[in-house]
């Protein structure tokens, strides 16, 4: 993978750093820690309020030395918990201040701004775990997944309900064959988020708020409560609409049971396509010719509840998963899980498990950050589940493409091309060196 570099934009820029040094200097390799099992990780966390929290007290058995944050108000409850962490507003500075000295970072920033932190980080040789979707395009997501690869670097995607007990418990059921060979899969979340309402008015940035900083590579829009600190999930300049606030959850489980990795094929439908805000719908189709199954697979996904639900007389309370299979059907949630026709499988006994328990999904990173084994949901596994996520979007907003995954190429459907790298904004461009 070619070396990359970003252009610093604010009164910390001191040059391009570009060549064999990476993004910033003083980076420590992977190679070079020798960090012993009882030994405490030291972690930067990079986005501490909302969603950041949870990922901060996860993580809170190591030794937590720099926070960053925009807002100081959304982080105050990890300020206040965590008073010795050193408090910073921009990653950049962090980093140039800390990364010599830090073992990994935890990113749990808006969509948008999942790339440049994590990307600084690795270039550094810091191993990352990174919130989902992984990256707000598929570019962004295949480079940080080629990084991780090329660093050898510990990673983890917060799918955190990979670790479920139920979860593993329907991947055995699949993988021995309970209910045959599959030919498709059902997947959905419900509800209907999205389309927020434009802004008519232009309220004052909190003065604990760095707007500036905030929008970071995006698009910048005036400051607004519909997309900041939470509403840009669904606006396609920051978020990823519930495809993304969801799919990396959900598809994890046909993913993980029938060892999909890049579809062929990608097709969408919903509303009509806003140029700004995601929708309050969506449906997508993946075509899958490599799977565990020795056959193509059809993967459908679902802003709303499929009617597939209503024609076999199914519930959709409490699941999110049905597969199809030759024998029979699997009709599945995070906790919950049943085999259908009950008649047909009266006497049916469960496999043996196979799948081993998690020691709790950020102790899994933890340890994969002092030699252990991979994490669950490092970037080999979950880099290609979030691409396919993303490329559900792309089809939906560009129309439907066959997908050359080897070149990251919309073959097909030259227009939609565009919605794979996007461009960013002044001073945060990347240069490929």
């Amino acid at each position: 993978m070619k070396n990359l570099a970003v252009n610093r934009r604010s009164a910390f820029q001191a040059a391009l750093l570009t060549g064999a040094g990476g993004f910033f200097t003083g980076g420590r390799s992977s190679e070079a820690r020798g960090e012993t099992a009882n030994e405490k990780l030291n972690l930067a966390c990079i986005g501490v309020g909302g969603r950041g929290s949870a990922n901060v007290n996860g993580l809170s058995s190591q030794n937590l030395v720099a926070f960053v944050d925009v807002d100081d108000a959304r982080a105050g409850g990890a300020y206040t918990k965590y008073p010795n962490a050193e408090r910073f507003k921009d990653f950049r500075k962090m980093l140039d201040q800390w990364g010599s000295k830090l073992d990994g970072v935890v990113i749990s920033t808006p969509d948008h701004a999942h790339f440049h932190p994590a990307f600084a980080a690795m270039q550094l040789g810091l191993h990352v775990y990174l919130e989902k979707p992984l990256a707000h395009n598929v570019w962004e997501t295949r480079t940080l997944t080629n990084l991780a690869k090329e660093k050898n670097l510990a990673t983890q995607l917060g799918a955190q309900r990979h670790a479920m007990d139920n979860m593993h418990r329907v991947v055995e059921l699949v993988q021995s064959g309970a209910i045959g060979r599959v030919s498709e899969v059902h997947s959905w979340v419900g509800g209907s988020r999205g389309m927020p309402s434009l802004p008519s008015d232009r309220p004052a940035v909190p003065s604990s708020l760095d707007y500036d900083l905030w929008v970071g590579p995006a698009k910048y829009r005036p400051y607004h409560p519909s997309h900041c600190p939470y509403g840009w999930r669904f606006w396609w300049d920051y978020g990823t609409g519930e495809t993304g606030n969801w799919g990396c959850h959900i598809l994890d489980i046909p993913f993980w049971a029938l060892g999909l990795k890049y579809p062929q094929k990608v097709e969408a439908s919903g509303p009509e396509i806003d140029s700004d805000r995601t929708p309050k719908s969506m449906t997508v189709k993946y075509q899958f010719n490599q799977t565990n199954q020795g056959s193509n697979i059809d993967l459908h996904w679902y802003h709303g509840t499929p009617s597939v639900l209503k024609e076999l007389g199914l519930s959709a309370k409490g699941n999110n998963t049905l597969f199809i299979g030759e024998k029979g059907n699997l009709l599945c949630g995070f906790s919950q899980r049943a085999l259908l026709p009950e008649d047909r499988f009266a006497n049916y006994s469960a496999p043996d498990a196979f799948i081993e328990d998690s020691p709790g999904f950020h102790r899994e990173w933890i340890e994969a950050c002092k030699g252990g084994a991979p994490a669950t949901c490092n970037f080999d596994y979950s880099g290609p589940l979030a691409e396919t996520v993303l490329l559900g979007n792309v089809a939906y907003r560009g129309g439907g493409f066959n997908w050359n995954a080897e070149n990251l190429r919309t073959e097909g459907n030259e227009k939609t091309q565009r919605l794979i790298q996007e461009p960013y904004r002044k001073g945060w461009e990347i240069a490929i060196a």
